[in-house]
């Protein structure tokens, strides 16, 4: 199912399918499935999820996972409050206990416990054994599970376990062809598509550098911006260097190459 422009109202944030991303997102809520996504970073994972949750109007809770991340920080733990020490259900539990899709974005940086509590969840038994509380919570029918990473940063300490991975369904995604990320920058910015034909251009040159000189390639995010600035009234050549260049590398020599590059790509 493709979603038409027309269709996406002022409160649904604004994406562009480019597969049969939606329909299989519809399929796996209804189904009750835990979903996977995987792509490079910036290539719109976070807005397709926080699009779909406005579609289906289920709340969304999205958690940021980092090196520090503990289970706890999901599930909850014992604060002090007013001299009493009271329960605080975490992000993952309240998604639980009310429904909605909890959303955990590069879900690999987290911490190996995290994995543990996921566990349960993505299986039949869809439930969240809370010790600390000994409560055993049942996820309501209209909970969701949706991890994300970007392989392109795995390594071997830092992989989701062949036994975490088939616990979900996955779907891979990577920039758009080269027109829609022309509509997507042309309508996130307000910048004419035209003039953001030549930034996409020049972003797709810039990741054909990726593994060899640059670690990642240059995002849609990042691209937005550039045009956002440009929108602003800043020049072209400014907006190419703080948006599209500096953000990549802070190697000399790689910035001198990449801003020769831009100069052979822009004209």
């Amino acid at each position: 199912m493709v979603l038409a422009l027309a269709d996406i109202t002022a409160d649904i944030p604004y994406y562009v399918p480019t597969g049969q991303e939606c329909a299989l997102f519809e399929h796996a809520f209804r189904r009750r499935l835990p979903l996977l996504l995987k792509g490079p970073t910036g290539c719109g994972k976070t807005r397709f999820v926080a699009h779909m949750a406005a579609r289906l109007g289920r709340n969304l809770h999205t958690v940021s996972c980092h090196d520090d991340l503990t289970a706890a920080d999901l599930t909850g733990r014992y604060l002090l409050k007013g001299g009493d020490t009271v329960w605080a259900d975490g992000p993952l539990t309240r998604a639980v206990r009310d429904g909605g899709i909890c959303y955990l974005d590069e879900v690999v940086e987290a911490r190996k416990d995290v994995a543990v509590v996921l566990h349960p969840l993505t299986d039949d038994r869809r439930i969240l054994p809370l010790e600390r509380t000994g409560e055993t919570l049942s996820a309501p029918d209209d909970f969701m599970l949706v991890v994300s990473y970007n392989p392109g940063y795995q390594n071997l300490l830092k992989s989701l376990k062949p036994s975490t991975r088939q616990r979900f369904i996955a779907i891979e995604f990577d920039f758009p062809p080269m027109e829609t990320e022309v509509q997507v920058v042309a309508t996130e910015s307000g910048l004419p598509a035209a003039r953001c034909r030549t930034l996409v251009a020049l972003a797709r040159r810039l990741r054909e550098l990726k593994g060899h000189d640059l670690e990642e390639g240059v995002s849609t995010r990042l691209l937005v911006y550039c045009a956002t600035l440009m929108d602003d009234g800043v020049s072209l050549e400014d907006a190419v260097m703080c948006a599209l260049i500096e953000p990549l590398t802070d190697d000399p020599e790689v910035k001198k190459g990449l801003i020769e590059l831009a100069r052979v790509v822009l004209g």
